[in-house]
């Protein structure tokens, strides 16, 4: 298998695994709405963020949804993470610059994205997709990186939106109006994705069985293929008879299709007031449906002369994952924010059809190149809109775009906001409801000496320490005057900090002792101990299906 190799990659390959863990701490001044919606909008370096993340969210993620930096050359994103080795340290804190200027761009980018994304990997479920958007720049890089970490087998394929109506004014013969987004899945015969991406307004027929859409009856191959769909049916009110197009053949064998029509499904041309040729089937709407699945190839929402488009053009047009362009972005959020904040933001209408198509229900999206906080909007209109419980994590690196672009947009599509039309009219618009905390990062878990902070709480170091034994994040909330942190595979994991058990004295609570075991919450199987030390014997601790480990020596950084 052929390997992609950069200048840097031998210092990046294991870099996830070094990053210190930080704390979170969040700041109660700019969470917005409900506390308990579990949403979350965290400030600082993304690539810290996620590995303060990781012992709340691992493998609990269904969606993750990034827009790094394009590497376009008009771009100023600086690489400054911390990789001890000289390759690396010559390039800390320098602004990546265009091609001709810098031969070794593409390099650092790779190093950029190398450890991100391995961390990103961690937080997947095993039906877990993530989406990277990219153009021309690095796509032909970034689909080898990704098939490093992800696996070959594991990618589902690309997607192709339109982002501009425009020629681009680049100085070459031909004009790329389109970008990619790669789609991977943890495991690809677990990832989920679902179709009829339309949404519920894309079903504009009803009965009194719910709401449908008008489909094709037909399908592809032509009666040579299948001779056993390629027959007359009839429409048992009126007697017409009708063929498939001799190149296609009906969807359903003859002894299916009496079924079909005598349930109601099928609409006839000589009823319908749509211009049909043929008979049609009725979908009805299902937000659970696996089929048809989603597809490749995006276009912009608005299309000129609809009027002319028949109903079985219609039906392929309503396939296809819709999005508007980048215009569209900047003129929402001018619209939300009341000024131009931000150069190309993603269209909303882009993210929700990546958010509708991989999740569903309560199910968790992360972005860790948040930017505007588009994903975190698409998130609340979709649960708006089909009543779902989906939380979103948010990353943004640039402060500034973080308080006053990400959570100022959040807070007002939460809230509700106004905005002026071209003619001066005022239109309110109504808020979304639900709510975000708003993090930044805090202190390492230890300091300069190796020892835990003094800033380190409990549940800090118990989540820390759940996730570095299991590689899951703890699902429950963290007991208060327990050292019992949780249970996993038959395994019980305690820890004995800050005087849990009411007692830190050198003898007590934080040292594991004969009464101190005696106070621990019994089970059947192994127990594992952290503490500061402990005064029992291997033979004693063997007896008791006790394993200790000494804070902070056996605190590993995962």
């Amino acid at each position: 298998m052929p390997v992609l190799d950069w200048i840097g990659k031998q210092a990046v390959v294991d870099h996830h695994t070094q990053v210190p863990y930080r704390l979170l701490r969040c700041d109660e001044r700019m969470c917005v709405g409900e506390p308990g919606s579990g949403n979350l909008l965290v400030e600082g370096d993304n690539l810290e963020a996620l590995k303060a993340l990781l012992p709340y969210y691992a493998r609990r993620v269904k969606c993750i949804y990034i827009d790094p930096p394009y590497n376009t050359g008009d771009e100023s994103w600086v690489y400054n993470d911390a990789v001890n080795s000289p390759a690396m340290r010559s390039w800390l804190g320098k602004v990546v610059g265009r091609e001709g200027e810098d031969l070794s761009r593409h390099d650092k980018w790779l190093c950029m994205m190398y450890p991100r994304l391995a961390l990103l990997r961690e937080f997947l479920r095993d039906d877990g997709i993530i989406f990277v958007s990219i153009d021309e720049n690095e796509v032909g890089y970034l689909r080898l990186l990704m098939d490093e970490l992800f696996g070959r087998k594991n990618a589902l394929g690309t997607l192709v939106w339109k982002r501009r109506s425009s020629s681009a004014m680049r100085g070459m013969p031909l004009s790329i109006d389109h970008e990619y987004c790669l789609v991977y899945a943890l495991t690809a015969d677990r990832g989920t994705l679902y179709g009829l991406e339309k949404g519920i307004g894309g079903y504009p027929h009803e009965d009194e069985r719910g709401r449908y859409a008008s489909t094709d009856l037909t399908v592809g191959m032509g009666r040579d293929a299948r001779p056993g769909q390629y027959y007359a049916i009839t429409n048992p009110r009126s007697g017409v008879v009708y063929e498939p197009n001799p190149e296609r053949v009906w969807r359903f064998f003859p002894e299916t299709m009496q079924e079909v029509i005598a349930a109601d499904l099928i609409i006839w041309p000589d009823e319908a007031s749509e211009r049909m040729a043929r008979p049609r089937y009725k979908t009805y709407y299902d937000p659970d449906s696996a089929k048809p699945k989603p597809v490749s190839t995006w276009i912009e929402t608005h299309r000129t002369n609809e009027s002319a488009v028949t109903q079985e053009e219609a039906e392929y047009d309503v396939s296809i994952l819709r999005s508007g362009m980048t215009q569209e972005g900047g003129r929402l959020l001018q619209r939300i924010l009341g000024r131009k904040a931000f150069a190309y933001p993603k269209p909303l209408s882009l993210i929700r059809a990546i958010v509708r198509a991989a999740t569903r229900g309560g199910d968790l999206i992360m972005d860790s190149f948040a930017g505007t906080g588009t994903t975190g909007h698409a998130v609340l209109s979709l649960n708006k809109e089909d009543g779902g419980e989906r939380r979103v994590i948010l990353v943004e690196m640039e402060a500034e775009v973080a308080r006053e672009v990400a959570a100022e947009r959040l807070k007002r599509v939460i809230e509700g906001y106004t905005y002026a039309k071209p003619k001066g009219e005022t239109v309110s618009v109504d808020g979304l409801g639900a709510g975000f905390r708003y993090c930044r990062l805090g202190s390492s878990l230890f300091d300069a000496a190796g020892r835990i902070s003094p800033q380190v709480r409990f549940e800090d170091l118990a989540r820390h320490v759940y996730f570095i034994e299991t590689g899951e994040a703890l699902a429950e909330a963290v007991p208060a005057c327990s050292p019992l942190v949780g249970k996993c595979r038959g395994i019980g994991y305690y820890l004995l900090f800050n005087g849990v058990l009411g007692d830190g004295s050198r003898t007590g609570g934080n040292v594991l002792t004969g009464s101190v075991l005696a106070r621990i919450p019994k089970q059947q199987g192994l127990r594992v101990v952290y503490g500061e030390g402990c005064t029992l014997g291997p033979a004693r601790l063997e007896r008791e299906n006790v394993v200790f480990k000494q804070i902070p020596y056996e605190v590993v950084v995962a």
